[in-house]
Parts: C-alpha cells; structure tokens; sequence
C-alpha cells in the first residue's frame, strides 16, 4: 500500500479502486477493504460518484511506515511462531526461548525503524527518481 499511497501523493484527482487494483494486480474488491482501514485512520479519503475515488487525506510528515502497517494490518510484525509453545522437552524449550529473544529483538529493531521513516520520507525518494517531476511536494 506505500506504493499505492505515493502515487495517490503525486495525483492531482482522485485514483479509482480499479486503477489501484490494476497497479496491485488484485481487484477492486480487495483494494476497498484494504484501504477502509486507511480511510478509518485518516490517510486517505473516498469520494463517490463520476470522478470519485481515494486520495491522500494527511499530512504526509505525520504518517509514519508503521502507522501504515498498523492501519492496513496489524500490531504482529513477523507472522511466524512455534508450533508447540509449551514444550515439555527442556532442548525445545531452551531453543524456543533463544528464538523468542531474537524474534522480540528484530521485531523492535523492524518498529523503530518503520517508526523513523515518513510517507514525506518516502516522497521525497520517490520525487528524486522521478527527476522532480509530479505533484508531490503539494502534499509535504
């Protein structure tokens, strides 16, 4: 969804959820439920109608990568775990506690990170490989 919220960045009108879907390669089904929790936080907004469509509803310095990951996701960062989170063999349970301990580290290391970078961070990278070209800086 950054992907898609940047290029809604560098719109002038609304982008439709068929146009969305085509550029995620899914349908517009799918790019509506997605974005409901977009809209629920306050990033993008849904207008209806001819002409209708998402655009970006903040402001892009306040938006951070996770505030993205948490409106269309959830607070888990990595989706694995243990298949047997009660072990009674003390190897299983030394080797779940070492992998626990990683886990948490990485995960807080991957929060801070993704708390440290902006959609105006992302923007600005973007506005850099475009060659300047766009209508991003409207929304900075």
């Amino acid at each position: 969804m950054l992907h898609v919220l940047l290029h809604m960045a560098a719109e002038k009108e609304p982008v439709t959820s068929e146009r969305v879907a085509r550029m995620l390669g899914t349908n517009a089904p799918v790019v509506r439920r997605t974005m409901a929790g977009l809209r629920k936080a306050g990033y993008v907004r849904s207008e209806k109608g001819h002409g209708g469509g998402w655009s970006i509803a903040c402001d892009l310095r306040q938006v951070t990568l996770l505030d993205v990951r948490r409106a269309v996701g959830s607070d888990r960062i990595f989706a694995i775990g243990f298949d047997n989170d009660n072990p009674n063999c003390a190897v299983e349970r030394a080797v779940n506690a070492s992998v626990s301990e990683a886990m948490q580290q990485a995960e807080a290391i991957l929060v801070e990170r993704l708390r440290s970078v902006t959609l105006a961070d992302l923007a600005r990278k973007f506005q850099v490989a475009r060659g300047g070209i766009g209508t991003i800086s409207s929304h900075l």
